[in-house]
């Protein structure tokens, strides 16, 4: 399909843009602002590479919409993942990433969990209210964090949300969310599929349609404060099929399955 000419295409534009960033010099870390919900998959990503490479890489795990303003506001960093192709945008808009850098490392599900109990029957909203209780339902923040905003158009989507939007207690990140339903705070939340594959104690109660909300994407690129230029052989690691298999091990979805 030619994937390897796309490939070899890419890296050369990514090489070609990051050729002055060290003059020659091999920086010895990379600086990653990334959506919190890519913690875990990041993490195992970067230590293959690290151990491959000899190369550090250091992470900021934060809100896309917290990390997108840091960006904007000046704060140095050589690559952006943002759960959010939106985000993204705007970082891209204030001319702050690198042009050709920019490719989607994985996608995700929408999943709801719960401690325990039977699956969740997401066109009756009456179950899900009986399920609550006098207890809310957890979400990221539905106007700010890509995971709250998905969350808010699924249940939008499937008539739920105007039943529900009293109910919702919002988070900073979708890992916050995770974490009230983990210590019973709530007895439901919204979160990525690969979340509730970090909590082996809850279960999946039901998942979302993936045509009840936007197809979630995890854009990447290096950005303009870029000083490592290692950080290219790293974004490339990342879409690379070891890179892959990393995401898909942590409950993402492949973009080379997506093509």
């Amino acid at each position: 399909m030619g994937g390897d000419v796309s490939a070899m295409k890419w890296m050369g534009v990514i090489a070609a843009a990051l050729i002055g960033l060290a003059g020659g010099a091999r920086a010895e870390t990379v600086t990653v602002f990334a959506a919190a919900s890519m913690k875990d998959a990041l993490e195992d990503a970067a230590t293959i590479w690290s151990d491959a490479s000899g190369h550090d890489v250091v992470f900021s795990f934060a809100a896309s919409s917290a990390l997108a303003r840091q960006i904007m506001q000046g704060a140095p960093a050589d690559m952006f993942v943002s759960a959010s192709a939106d985000w993204m945008d705007q970082v891209e808009a204030s001319n702050l990433i690198i042009e050709g850098t920019r490719a989607d490392i994985a996608g995700n599900r929408l999943v709801l969990v719960a401690a325990g109990g039977p699956p969740v029957d997401l066109a009756a909203p009456a179950g899900i209210l009986a399920r609550l209780g006098d207890r809310p339902l957890a979400m990221a923040l539905v106007d700010a964090v890509p995971a709250g905003i998905y969350g808010k158009a699924a249940l939008d989507s499937l008539g739920l949300w105007d039943r529900l939007a009293p109910r919702v207690a919002q988070t900073a990140n979708v890992r916050a969310a995770l974490r009230l339903v983990q210590i019973g705070e709530a007895p439901l939340g919204v979160v990525y599929a690969s979340d509730a594959l970090v909590a082996p104690e809850l279960v999946i109660a039901a998942t979302f349609p993936p045509e009840s909300h936007p197809a979630i994407r995890y854009p990447a690129a290096v950005l303009r404060t870029a000083k490592a230029a290692e950080v290219a052989d790293f974004l490339l690691f990342l879409r690379s099929v070891a890179g892959q298999e990393v995401m898909v091990a942590h409950g993402l979805t492949s973009v080379a399955q997506d093509g």
